[in-house]
């Protein structure tokens, strides 16, 4: 027996067209991020990306009821295009300071510092960033870690020690191309990243010292998108309870630094 009169199919009808066309009609969220920093962000060998950022902001995705759409982009010109509106959210490893809170807001997912990549056996006996002293040093530019080497480089010359010989680079990739080519002594990134280039290359390279300077990572939104920003923080409170967010930070080798809340701006309590 048919248990649907025609009335009843009509309005199912409707309903399914209504259902059809708001899920057509949702507006992806366009997200920027510099895919060239494994393992939070970068292509695989399908030339996919892959990574812990990409997983997350694609789960922060699914919770909003969005499609994400992930666009390559220069490092330094992220948080300019969140601003003007180019990106909605820029999620690549920034770290959240002061200085960029500034520009934008943040809403905080990892905690990580910063490290140092060099040759097994480390030759230049280099510990923390007083013995980098007259070495070349290969930074993405735009990073924390630029300000915190060329810093450092002034408290070498104070001291009349040698300047730190820097080169910066548009991604952290080309970087490291430098430093394995010899063309640097110490490679300096974000610690996640330094602790993954040394697991993966067969004893090439080791991690030097600590890592240092530890701030948070934050998921960058307009300092005027209050409500995207409210969504943000409720999705991915979602991802963390329903247990994504352990699975993510397992996968890519991330869990020392997993936040349990989601605050936002909480750089400013890492700054001096």
């Amino acid at each position: 027996m048919n248990r649907f009169t025609r009335a009843g199919l009509s309005a199912l009808a409707t309903a399914l067209f209504t259902c059809v066309a708001v899920i057509a009609s949702a507006a992806p969220l366009r997200v920027g991020s510099d895919v060239s920093y494994a393992p939070l962000e970068f292509y695989g060998p399908s030339h996919a990306m892959e990574g812990f950022d990409i997983d997350l902001v694609r789960a922060i995705g699914a919770k909003l009821g969005e499609p994400v759409v992930i666009v390559n982009h220069t490092f330094d010109d992220l948080i300019p295009s969140v601003k003007k509106g180019s990106f909605d959210i820029a999620i690549s490893a920034l770290s959240d300071t002061r200085t960029r809170e500034a520009q934008v807001d943040f809403v905080d997912y990892l905690l990580a510092g910063s490290g140092m990549l060099v040759p097994a056996g480390n030759p230049h006996h280099v510990f923390d960033l007083g013995g980098l002293c007259g070495l070349r040093v290969d930074v993405q530019r735009g990073t924390s870690q630029e300000a915190a080497i060329d810093e450092q480089s002034k408290a070498c010359t104070s001291v009349h020690l040698g300047a730190i010989h820097v080169t910066t680079f548009a991604t952290d990739a080309e970087g490291f191309k430098a430093f394995e080519a010899g063309k640097s002594d110490v490679h300096i990134t974000d610690f996640p990243v330094v602790a993954y280039l040394a697991k993966s290359s067969g004893g090439k390279y080791e991690v030097a010292g600590r890592q240092f300077a530890l701030v948070p990572y934050g998921i960058a939104v307009a300092k005027g998108n209050v409500a995207l920003r409210a969504r943000l923080v409720a999705a991915l409170a979602g991802v963390i309870a329903d247990g994504t967010y352990d699975r993510l930070l397992k996968k890519w080798g991330l869990e020392q630094g997993a936040l349990r809340s989601v605050p936002v701006n909480a750089g400013t309590l890492f700054s001096k």
